[in-house]
């Protein structure tokens, strides 16, 4: 077992862990691909099932042969393990640790969005969401309720993000996800139907028959503030509402996204 102690917030390797951007992780020290954070031994398992590759690993001294013993394990001899006291790396991550431990990884290389459409019926595009809680949260109710990909316009939150990952369970290494250039009705090059989820005065109810027997679709999701472009809007096949009561006009995206996801399923 490769063990570096830390004394120190300035020592070798503690910037992998604190000190560096989300930014700088994904582009400073590998332009190739970057490196991104998991938190948690059950986030971290997940990744490692799905074949992703460790870098680094921090825990606090007392989870080394606890909470984090199958993870090192996993991790291989290779892999350094840095440690320290509790309040040292809550002070360079800036928070207590989730159970303890962290796993630097190497970022995998990005499929296109044709390769993850590639045999999908129901696909999610989130455009300009730029929250990491509602992209954790939208990414663990497409795994959850059958969404075969999430495809990102470049306005979105990065889904290797360190708060997106964690809110997310890990789903964002189960759900096959891309980034796409350019509308979300481009989708329509690939063979979906689009939904845009707005309201509209041409809004259709999101139980419209026509709407859920379509056999390839793409469910678009905007920012909660402004919502979707009007030129997304206008270029949709569909423009999709949930029936709301109480004089509620809209729900957090997450939340919508996950009512979406569930009536919206393939129906055979």
């Amino acid at each position: 077992m490769n063990i570096v102690e830390i004394t120190s917030l300035s020592d070798p390797g503690a910037q992998l862990f604190g000190t560096l951007t989300e930014a700088q992780l994904r582009n400073r020290l590998d332009p190739a691909r970057g490196i991104f954070i998991a938190e948690s031994p059950k986030v971290i398992a997940v990744a490692l099932d799905k074949g992703y590759e460790p870098v680094a690993l921090m825990c606090e001294r007392r989870h080394i042969e606890g909470d984090a013993a199958p993870i090192i394990k996993r991790c291989g001899e290779h892999v350094p393990l840095y440690t320290g006291e509790r309040e040292l790396l809550a002070g360079l991550t800036g928070y207590t640790l989730t159970r303890g431990v962290l796993c630097a990884m190497r970022r995998p290389v990005e499929p296109t969005a044709e390769e993850v459409c590639r045999g999908a019926r129901r696909v999610v595009v989130i455009d300009g969401v730029t929250d990491t809680t509602n992209i954790g949260a939208i990414f663990r109710s497409a795994a959850a309720l059958g969404i075969d990909a999430v495809l990102l316009t470049r306005t979105s939150c990065d889904p290797l993000n360190r708060r997106a990952v964690r809110v997310s369970m890990g789903s964002v290494f189960l759900v096959p996800w891309a980034w796409i250039e350019g509308s979300p009705n481009s989708l329509r090059q690939l063979g979906f139907r689009t939904a845009a989820m707005a309201l509209t005065d041409r809004s259709v109810s999101i139980d419209d028959a026509a709407l859920m027997a379509e056999p390839r679709l793409a469910i678009i999701m905007g920012t909660e503030g402004d919502g979707l472009a009007r030129e997304v809007i206008a270029n949709a096949d569909y423009v999709v509402r949930i029936p709301m009561h109480h004089q509620v006009d809209s729900l957090n995206v997450a939340a919508a996204a996950a009512v979406a996801f569930w009536q919206l399923r393939p129906i055979s």
